[in-house]
């Protein structure tokens, strides 16, 4: 996709930090993207702004209200981001962290069952798993397709009934980089259940693709700033009035609304409004609209078919390489042919365990990832009968040079 716009991929990866070498390493081809993404030059320069300044919020002074200025910016851009035209947008400890704290509130304030699925990862599963068992109520996985590495619409309404209360969902695995259809998920749920509390964890896919929360009316979507171009530190969440409305954790005698647990970083807020920014940028080289939102559209269309060209690149093979399906002791995890890959490629090599494959590749310069069959990843590899994987997560400022370089190094490990 970026190739048909001269010089554009050189401008994108000039915003990136360390995007072609490792500051301790040299030079690397950098495909871990799914454990955190590069961060932008931007988000760099606004965190060392933002660290200096003493001044407080909520303060009678010019300083202090230009930071409340700025985090209201952020809220405001993160709600175009996602979509959505109510409820609040706040910032955490971690993407982790916010999970708990949503799904800790409408377990114990909807009381009735309940769903979560097999694919998710333990941060919105062990939360679901451990506040139902403090509210005394049952909770119920909805079992993923093995084959394909995804749960649909019609797994969930097999299980949600009129009692399920809580559901959650996970909009992309970090496992198989499969993204499920969330708009056709959320239909199935409230056709069951209208008032069920939806809570998604959008940790892996906000980075690949596109977020729509008009389209798909959940409770709470949750993402971790670090794998969506910024920094470590922080997550960032949406929540909707209903949800508020529960009893949640917050000050005695304080606004009742209010999600944040003492003073936030403004420069969190700020760095995500620079993610945003960058995106707005990118849509402007694919729409000739001036709207932020259709900006932000036209960016995710673009990144999405960018990054396919890459995953495809990846698995059947280009220029004189041999893509991964054709190389006999290769299998890819999700199958050589699924629709829903966003950006990753999961794979085991016969014959060689996945942390060796790590480290070969790692000595050619290309940084990947073993996922092991453990608390983060059991569910998805042990059904498999596999104990882990080799972990090859692309972003769209990869290039398929990039690709090429991985299936040559590929070729001397599963040749």
């Amino acid at each position: 996709m970026f190739h048909t716009k001269p010089g554009l991929m050189g401008e994108i990866r000039s915003r990136f930090a360390h995007v072609s070498a490792c500051p301790i390493e040299g030079d690397r081809i950098f495909f871990e993207n799914a454990g955190g993404a590069l961060t932008l030059n931007s988000v760099v320069e606004t965190s060392a702004k933002f660290a200096a300044l003493p001044d407080n919020q909520g303060r009678d002074n010019p300083m202090s209200k230009h930071l409340m200025a700025i985090i209201a910016k952020a809220k405001a851009d993160t709600m175009t981001f996602l979509n959505v035209d109510h409820g609040q947008v706040f910032v955490g400890e971690s993407g982790t962290e916010l999970l708990f704290r949503l799904i800790s509130t409408a377990v114990l304030g909807a009381g009735g069952e309940v769903v979560g699925t097999t694919l998710e990862h333990p941060a919105s599963r062990s939360a679901a798993q451990r506040w139902a068992e403090v509210a005394g109520v049952e909770y119920i996985a909805v079992p993923h397709d093995n084959e394909t590495g995804v749960v649909t619409a019609q797994d969930y309404a097999a299980v949600v009934t009129a009692n399920t209360r809580v559901a959650t969902i996970i909009h992309t695995s970090p496992v198989t980089g499969m993204g499920v259809d969330l708009a056709a998920i959320t239909t199935a749920i409230r056709e069951k259940s209208p008032h069920c509390f939806i809570i998604v964890d959008g940790i892996q896919h906000a980075a690949h693709g596109h977020v729509d929360l008009t389209a798909a009316p959940v409770d709470g979507y949750v993402m971790s700033a670090y794998k969506v171009f910024s920094r470590h530190g922080y997550g960032v969440c949406w929540v909707s009035d209903r949800l508020t409305a529960l009893p949640h954790n917050n000050l005695k005698g304080g606004p009742e609304q209010n999600w944040e647990m003492g003073t936030r970083d403004t420069g969190a807020y700020a760095t995500f409004s620079d993610v945003i920014d960058y995106l707005k940028w990118l849509g402007t080289h694919f729409t000739q609209s001036t709207d932020d939102r259709e900006k932000l559209e036209a960016a995710a269309s673009a990144i999405h078919a960018h990054e396919k060209s890459l995953t495809d690149a990846m698995v059947d093979g280009t220029g004189n390489h041999r893509g991964l399906r054709h190389m006999e002791k290769v299998s890819i995890i999700g199958g050589a042919d699924n629709p829903h890959r966003e950006g990753l490629v999961s794979l085991t090599v016969e014959g060689v365990d996945a942390p060796d494959v790590v480290e070969r590749l790692r000595h050619k310069g290309i940084r990947v990832h073993t996922r092991k069959a453990d608390h983060y990843s059991g569910n998805v590899l042990e059904p498999l009968g596999l104990t882990g994987c080799i972990r090859v997560s692309l972003c769209h400022y990869n290039t398929v040079e990039e690709v090429a370089d991985f299936l040559e190094a590929m070729e001397t490990i599963a040749g």
